[in-house]
C-alpha cells in the first residue's frame, strides 16, 4: 500500500501557501496526499472577489473552489475534499467532526499537516488545528465506530503562519522543496483571489531555503536549497540515529 498524508486546511487557499511544496514533493516520492478544505474562505479571505459588482456568496464559493481545484492539480494532489462549513467563523458540530474522523481513518496518514496552534489574526486557523487534534484522538479510539480500522499515531506538523513572531510558532523541521518549486509557484498563481500573497509566500520559501542550508551544515557542508518550507512538530519524533 502507498504511504499517505493528510492536510487539514481551514480555507481553500491555505494548503497552497503553507505546505504546497510538501504536498508536491511527497506526491513525487510516491505518497498519496489528501487535502481537506474545511471552508472556501468565502467571507473572510476573498476581498478581491467581493469588490466585483454583483458578487454573491455562491459566486465567491464557486470561484474559490475552482482556484483550489486548479492548485491541487498543479501540486498533483491525490484527493481534495471540500467540507463547505463556512468561515469567519469556522464552526464544526459533532457531525462534521465525525465526518473528518472518517476521512482520517480512511486515509490512514503517515503524517498530518495543519495550522499553528495560536493565531490571533485568524482564529479559524487555530480552530482547525484544535479540531485536527481532537479528530486525530477520536480516530485512535477503538470504541468509536467499532469495526473500522483505528488510526495509529501520525505526527501532526504545524505549517507556517503569516506572522510567526505573533503566533508562538517555532519551526523544528525544514523541508527542501527546490525540486518542486515550479509546481508550488504554479499553484500559488491559481489563487487569483489573493494575488497580494504571491510574492509574500515566494519570499518566505526563499528565506526558508536559506535556513535549510544553514541548519544542514552551513558553509561546512550544508546542502544548497533555493526554496524550503518550515514546520513545527507537535509530538516527539522517534529516531534510530541522529
Amino acid at each position: 500500500m502507498p504511504k499517505t498524508a493528510l492536510v487539514i486546511s481551514a480555507h481553500a487557499a491555505d494548503f497552497v501557501w503553507r505546505c504546497g511544496g510538501a504536498i508536491a514533493l511527497h506526491q513525487k516520492r510516491g505518497y498519496e496526499v489528501t487535502v481537506v478544505c474545511l471552508s472556501f474562505g468565502e467571507r473572510g479571505e476573498s476581498a478581491k472577489l467581493w469588490k466585483q459588482q454583483g458578487m454573491t456568496l455562491e459566486k465567491v464559493k464557486t470561484a474559490r473552489r475552482k482556484e483550489a481545484e486548479a492548485a491541487a492539480k498543479a501540486l498533483d494532489v491525490h484527493d481534495i475534499q471540500f467540507f463547505d462549513l463556512g468561515d469567519y467563523p469556522l464552526v464544526m458540530d459533532q457531525e462534521a467532526k465525525f465526518r473528518l474522523v472518517d476521512v482520517i481513518r480512511a486515509v490512514q496518514p503517515a503524517f498530518m499537516l495543519s495550522h499553528s496552534s495560536y493565531d490571533p489574526y485568524n482564529t479559524d486557523h487555530m480552530y482547525a488545528t484544535q479540531v485536527a487534534l481532537e479528530c486525530r484522538m477520536v480516530a485512535q479510539a477503538w470504541g468509536h465506530n467499532p469495526g473500522q480500522k483505528v488510526l495509529g499515531a501520525p505526527q501532526l506538523y504545524l505549517f507556517e503562519p503569516h506572522q510567526t513572531e505573533q503566533m508562538g510558532w517555532k519551526p523544528d523541521v525544514f523541508l527542501d522543496i527546490s525540486e518542486v518549486w515550479d509546481k508550488k509557484r504554479a499553484a500559488i498563481e491559481c489563487m487569483e483571489g489573493q494575488q497580494h500573497l504571491w510574492h509574500y509566500y515566494t519570499n518566505v520559501a526563499e528565506n526558508r531555503g536559506n535556513h535549510f542550508q544553514r541548519n544542514s551544515g552551513g558553509q561546512s557542508g550544508g546542502r544548497p536549497a533555493i526554496h524550503a518550507e518550515g514546520f513545527q512538530s507537535v509530538f516527539p519524533r522517534t529516531v534510530d540515529e541522529l
